[in-house]
C-alpha cells in the first residue's frame, strides 16, 4: 500500500488530498477483506464488499470512487507485484440520484460581492470572492495561486487543477479591479517567500480553511445563507455562464473538467431557469386558479 501511494504521488503526480482519499479507500478494502489475502480476492467478493458498504448508507458516487481506487490498486499490484487478476474490473456501483449543485442567484452573487470595507483583509476577501465567481476556480486552485499566475494585462489566470493539469481562464473586470486594489495592501502583510497571491495576517499563504471561514463570515454579514462555501461560487459561475451563453464546451474548459459528462449537470440548472421563465411568460403555461 505504501508503494502504491508513492506511485500516486510521484509517478501520477496526484495531490496530497487525492492521495489521502486513495489511502482511505484502500484501507477500507483491506478491512473488508479481513483474513483473505489480496491475491485471493475474487469478483464476487468485491461485489459483496460494495453491497455491504451500500447497506451502510454509502451512496453510488462514493462507491464509484472507491471502486476506481480499488481498480487502480490492483492494476498497480499486477504491474509491480505479479498479481494475475483485477477483481474490481467490470463492477459498477449502484446508481444514486444525481443532485443538482447549489448555486446562488445572480442577485445573491452580486450582494456577496458587495464588500464595502477598505481594510487590507476586506480588500483581500473581496478579491478572493470576485475571483471565485469570475473564473470558477476550485478552492485548492485559488489557495495555490501565485502572484505570477495572474496576468492583469491579458485578464487571465493560470491555475493548476486536478491531475496536475494547467489551464488558463478569463478574469472579469470586477475581479481584476478587486485584485488591483488588493495588491498594494498585500505588500504590507507579506512575509516569507512572497510568491502567494493571497496571504493572511501572518503574511503567509492563506490556507483552505481560512478561505472557507472568511466566505462564511461575509455571507452571514451580507445577509446570505451560512451554507455558502467556495464550491457554491464555482457552481454559480458555471450555471450563470451557461444560462447566458449556452456553450457547454466553453464551460467545461473553464472549469477544467476532464469529461463533458461532469459539466452536463449544469444543463439541468439551465433547464430549471428556462422552465421558470416559460411558466411565468407563456400564456398557455399558466395554471388557472
Amino acid at each position: 500500500m505504501r508503494g502504491f501511494l508513492e506511485h500516486l504521488a510521484h509517478e501520477r503526480r496526484l495531490s496530497a488530498h487525492t492521495t489521502r482519499n486513495y489511502a482511505r479507500d484502500i484501507a477500507q478494502l483491506i478491512d473488508l477483506a479481513g483474513d483473505t489475502p489480496l491475491p485471493r480476492i475474487q469478483v464476487q467478493q468485491v461485489r459483496r464488499f460494495v453491497s455491504q458498504l451500500h447497506g451502510r448508507g454509502l451512496d453510488g458516487r462514493t462507491l464509484a470512487r472507491m471502486l476506481s481506487a480499488w481498480r487502480g490498486f490492483f492494476k498497480y499490484l499486477a504491474r509491480d507485484h505479479g498479481y494475475a487478476v483485477n477483481p474490481a474490473l467490470g463492477i459498477r456501483a449502484p446508481r444514486s440520484a444525481r443532485k443538482l449543485p447549489p448555486a446562488l442567484s445572480p442577485d445573491e452573487a452580486t450582494r456577496l460581492m458587495g464588500i464595502g470595507e477598505t481594510t487590507a483583509l476586506a480588500l483581500r476577501d473581496k478579491a478572493i470572492l470576485e475571483l471565485f465567481y469570475s473564473s470558477g476556480l476550485r478552492l485548492s486552485e485559488l489557495t495555490g495561486l501565485d502572484l505570477d499566475g495572474i496576468n492583469l494585462r491579458d485578464a487571465t489566470v493560470r491555475v493548476t487543477g486536478k491531475g496536475n493539469k494547467t489551464r488558463i481562464v478569463p478574469v472579469g473586470s470586477h475581479a481584476l479591479a478587486a485584485i488591483k486594489a488588493w495588491l498594494p495592501r498585500r505588500q504590507g502583510l507579506l512575509r516569507g517567500d512572497g510568491t502567494a497571491l493571497f496571504v493572511g495576517k501572518n503574511g503567509r499563504r492563506l490556507g483552505p480553511r481560512a478561505v472557507q471561514a472568511r466566505l462564511k463570515h461575509w455571507a452571514l454579514k451580507l445577509g446570505l445563507s451560512a451554507n455558502v462555501h467556495p464550491h457554491v461560487l464555482r457552481h454559480s459561475f458555471a450555471s450563470h455562464v451557461l444560462q447566458s451563453s449556452g456553450d457547454l464546451r466553453a464551460v467545461q474548459e473553464m472549469l477544467g473538467h476532464a469529461s463533458i459528462s461532469t459539466t452536463q449537470v449544469y444543463t439541468h440548472l439551465d433547464f430549471q431557469h428556462l422552465a421558470k421563465a416559460y411558466d411565468a411568460a407563456h400564456p398557455r403555461a399558466r395554471r388557472k386558479t
